[in-house]
């Protein structure tokens, strides 16, 4: 069964290890017939949520114009969302984190989004996999808190310059991990 699936990636910069990732899991998601979209919230202005609770009151979901209600009609789309992010203290970074503090839009605006399932692939220069536990249960909570299965959890330590991850086996297991959407496999 296809999906539509949405990609956000938190990295600022382009073409480096976290935005291999996505495009690694792009590429498999996309041999198995699904439908991507990637969307680098590092390239758009979302700002940090107010806490108003007036999502939707003005046809947008939210009251302050930014790049989230860009995205708002992406996450109303899909049917599974990736996060593809380098590790920033311990956690996601400000331009992601914003996008998924909007989040809350939906709950305020009593819109129901019909995403079912997560992943989360992760990439930093921690060489130890103890410092991706932040990330990790954040995303765990998220996915608990929303009723998402995860799908998947792909975590690639050791890479921090630009390219470093092509020295890995993380975007085959990148790759693999989007293929197996089709078959209702976990990685």
């Amino acid at each position: 069964m296809s999906k539509n699936i949405l990609i956000l990636t938190g990295s600022p910069r382009k073409g480096g290890n976290s935005d291999l990732l996505a495009e690694a899991f792009i590429a498999g998601a996309q041999q198995s017939g699904h439908t991507t979209v990637k969307y680098v919230t590092a390239a758009k202005d979302i700002k940090g949520c107010k806490a108003c609770k007036t999502c939707f009151s003005k046809g947008i979901a939210c009251s302050f114009p930014d790049d989230f209600n860009e995205l708002a009609p992406f996450l109303e789309q899909a049917d599974m969302v990736v996060f593809a992010t380098p590790l920033y203290w311990f956690s996601f970074p400000v331009q992601l984190k914003a996008a998924i503090d909007k989040f809350y839009s939906f709950l305020i605006g009593k819109r129901t989004l019909k995403i079912k399932e997560c992943v989360l692939l992760v990439c930093g220069v921690a060489e130890d996999e103890a410092e991706y536990e932040g990330i990790v249960k954040s995303y765990e909570l998220i996915a608990d808190y929303q009723k998402w299965i995860d799908r998947g959890i792909l975590i690639v330590p050791g890479v921090n310059e630009k390219g470093d991850i092509l020295k890995t086996e993380g975007l085959l297991r990148a790759e693999n991990l989007g293929k197996s959407m089709l078959s209702g496999e976990t990685a």
